[in-house]
C-alpha cells in the first residue's frame, strides 16, 4: 500500500506490506518526502526481502518484475471477459491487504493533512500500526 497526503508544501508517501491474508503488517515505510511513485518507493526498499520474493499490488506497481499486478484496460479500449474474471480472482485474493489497510485509515492520520511536526509522522504512523497489530492479535506484548 501506498499512501499519503498532498499539500503545498510536500507529500508525505508511506507503504506498507501485509501478508496475503491480512493476519500482520510485515513492513512499513513511512514518512517519505517528496512527490514518489509507488513503485519507486518499493523499489528502494525491496532489499529488505528475498530477491525472489513475490508480491501483489495494486496498478500503481504496474511494471514491477516482482509484483503481480491486475491488468490494465487499455487506453480508448476494454476488457475482454476473461480478463474482467482475472483481475476479480486477483482482487478476491488482495481483500485482505484491502482491510488491513483500512484498519489504519480509520485513525486519519494518513488520509488527512498531517499538522504535527513532519518529523514525527513516521512514529505516529508507526504507533498506529502497533495498535492495529495488537488488535488484530499479531503483536502479543509479554508481561
Amino acid at each position: 500500500m501506498t499512501t499519503g497526503y498532498e499539500s503545498e508544501i510536500c507529500s508525505i508517501k508511506s507503504q506498507m506490506i501485509v501478508l496475503p491474508n491480512g493476519s500482520d503488517i510485515v513492513d512499513v515505510v513511512a514518512g517519505e518526502p517528496g512527490p514518489k511513485s509507488d513503485i519507486t518507493l518499493f523499489r528502494e526498499n525491496r532489499d529488505n526481502f528475498d530477491p525472489k520474493q513475490k508480491f501483489k499490488g495494486d496498478l500503481g506497481y504496474l511494471g514491477e518484475d516482482l509484483i503481480d499486478t491486475p491488468i490494465k484496460t487499455p487506453r480508448n479500449g476494454k476488457l475482454t471477459i476473461d480478463q474482467k474474471k482475472e483481475n476479480q480472482e486477483f482482487s478476491a485474493k488482495r481483500i485482505f491487504v484491502e482491510h488491513r489497510i483500512r484498519s489504519l485509515k480509520i485513525f486519519r492520520v494518513v488520509q488527512e493533512r498531517f499538522r504535527l511536526n513532519p518529523q514525527k509522522y513516521e512514529q505516529v504512523i508507526l504507533a498506529i500500526c502497533g495498535l492495529v497489530r495488537f488488535r488484530i492479535r499479531a503483536l502479543i506484548l509479554l508481561g
